[in-house]
């Protein structure tokens, strides 16, 4: 066949016709009309429902995913574990460390590397993981350089280089290598207690990650309090965005550990902390605000197990124009968490419309991390959820039964 335009009912008409199967033999194996399956195949009839794709699918003998015009890809898969290793490599190189002598030809400009490390967050925070895996590798390699070279003005890129390094990895699921660059910022940036803050702001995704939620939690708060001005009227935005930051990331931690009372508390203390900020603003690249604050409380709700309680902070965070200020990424990370939200209340339709939304705005988001494509296998389980889910899982090479 290889038209992947044709409607899905021609392609029910076609295996129908490759297995041999009269309409109303294929009616009766379907338990349905005749004039079903004759509407179906001319598309006077929509399909909407996984449940019947898939009752279909087994009647025909074939893939959902063949009656979806689409097939499985691996290609992504292992250009993005390729790319992992790569990062890999980076992060375990330790020859500048014993003391290999750098030729200058290979040490970039201070302005060149200035720039590549915001250009990776700006990747980042476009969702554009691909480009990020792609570019990473370079840009710790030649950090590390500028900083064994020069050590003072090296220090900051290589710390944020670690930085969007350990985001990127956290959200790609490899913990073990997150936790490595988090640490090397956070060692690295020893004796400043801003730029301390400024790397535990990953550190805590990846305490979280891995299970440390009370380490997140104690280390979260100490290190927030330490640069937390005495008097907050009048203090610098981007002090109390890392204040802020860091307090939400103690909140997290919280919830995930069961504790509603101490989650609360810290995310009180991020509100009034935010309140100050206010929107529109992306100090260490936190995108720390009221609105962030309200995205982090639908977490925090869902953690605690919470779904009605998840999705109204969902319709707070995602109305005015702080949420359109949000990065791409932080915006798509928030859908995921409001799909999971409709889906622990039992609203798989709306689980899988939110998920197509990330699609649309983050297509990577879906992608590439797991939890995401975890989620859509969730969705896809359930016997209400909508044909659209399914196209889309077949769409990312994700398994619909």
């Amino acid at each position: 066949m290889g038209d992947e335009l044709l409607p899905i009912g021609r392609r029910v008409a076609y295996w129908r016709g490759r297995r041999g199967m009269s309409q109303q033999v294929f009616a009766d194996r379907m338990g349905k009309s005749k004039s079903w399956v004759d509407k179906v195949e001319r598309g006077a009839r929509s399909l909407d429902k996984v449940s019947t794709i898939a009752e279909i699918a087994a009647v025909l003998r074939v893939e959902q995913s063949v009656l979806l015009g689409r097939q499985v890809h691996t290609a992504a898969v292992s250009e993005r574990a390729a790319g992992v290793e790569r990062i890999r490599a980076a992060l375990s190189a330790y020859d500048i460390v014993a003391g290999r002598r750098v030729p200058e030809r290979e040490v970039p400009a201070a302005d060149q590397l200035a720039g590549g490390v915001a250009y990776a967050w700006n990747t980042y925070q476009h969702a554009q993981y691909p480009q990020l895996i792609d570019l990473l590798p370079g840009l710790i390699t030649g950090a590390q350089r500028g900083y064994a070279c020069e050590p003072g003005s090296g220090r900051v890129p290589l710390v944020e280089a670690y930085r969007v390094g350990s985001a990127l990895l956290t959200k790609l699921g490899e913990t073990e290598l997150a936790w490595l660059a988090a640490d090397r910022a956070m060692a690295l940036a020893t004796g400043d207690a801003v730029l301390v803050a400024t790397a535990a702001v990953q550190l805590g995704p990846v305490l979280r990650a891995t299970g440390q939620a009370g380490a997140a939690v104690s280390t979260m708060r100490t290190t927030a309090y330490r640069i937390t001005p005495p008097d907050l009227d009048g203090s610098p935005s981007a002090y109390l965005s890392l204040c802020g930051t860091l307090l939400v990331q103690g909140a997290l931690a919280a919830a995930g550990d069961g504790n509603e009372r101490g989650a609360a508390n810290l995310l009180d203390e991020a509100a009034d902390l935010a309140d100050q900020v206010g929107d529109g603003h992306d100090y260490h690249r936190t995108a720390f605000g009221p609105t962030a604050v309200a995205a982090a409380r639908t977490l925090a709700a869902l953690e605690l197990g919470d779904a009605g309680e998840a999705l109204a902070w969902h319709q707070r965070a995602t109305v005015g124009l702080g949420w359109r200020w949000l990065p791409v990424e932080h915006r798509a990370a928030h859908l995921i968490d409001a799909a999971r939200a409709h889906l622990h209340a039992h609203d798989a339709t709306n689980a899988a419309r939110t998920l197509r939304q990330v699609q649309s705005i983050a297509p990577a988001e879906v992608r590439h991390r797991p939890a995401a494509r975890d989620l859509l296998v969730q969705v896809l389980r359930s016997p209400h959820a909508p044909t659209t889910i399914v196209q889309l899982a077949a769409a990312l090479g994700v398994p619909a039964t």
